[in-house]
């Protein structure tokens, strides 16, 4: 998992090159211009998807994927996401591999994410998003989906 900042970007540059072109696509992208649906930018090896919801008070199912890194930030809002090693996990509760999705339940630990906040989720990173600091409030969210 990354946790960092718009400013340090340059950093992953090294990487793996269409992970940071993922990256690169929150610095460079004026969502306020955009609705909410899925933007494709290299077919189904780099999209993203703009999606608009109320956190909520708890996220009781972790998330992971086996195809695809999750980049996810927040254009407006601020929200906290549980996160932690898939090995953690005590159960699956879900299976969905035509979506690339599978829930589990588990401890985590929260990082919260807001301004120029960004949060990288690779297959190993159980992440639980949605979740509001306070009570639950308006967000709006870019998650980047990079293919392995």
């Amino acid at each position: 998992m990354i946790y960092d900042s718009l400013k340090h970007l340059e950093q992953y540059e090294g990487l793996f090159p269409r992970l940071y072109r993922g990256l690169e696509l929150l610095r460079t992208t004026d969502f306020s211009t955009l609705e909410d649906k899925l933007y494709e930018v290299e077919g189904r090896d780099l999209f993203f998807s703009l999606q608009s919801y109320d956190s909520k008070p708890a996220n009781d199912t972790p998330e992971a994927h086996r195809d695809y890194i999750d980049i996810q930030f927040l254009v407006e809002g601020e929200e906290k996401i549980g996160i932690a090693p898939l090995e953690d996990m005590v159960e699956e509760v879900e299976g969905r591999p035509d979506s690339d999705i599978w829930s589990y339940r588990g401890p985590v630990d929260e990082i919260t994410l807001t301004g120029d906040r960004f949060a990288v989720f690779f297959p190993g990173d159980a992440h639980a998003p949605g979740i509001a600091p306070k009570k639950p409030a308006h967000c709006r969210k870019c998650v980047v989906k990079v293919r392995l």
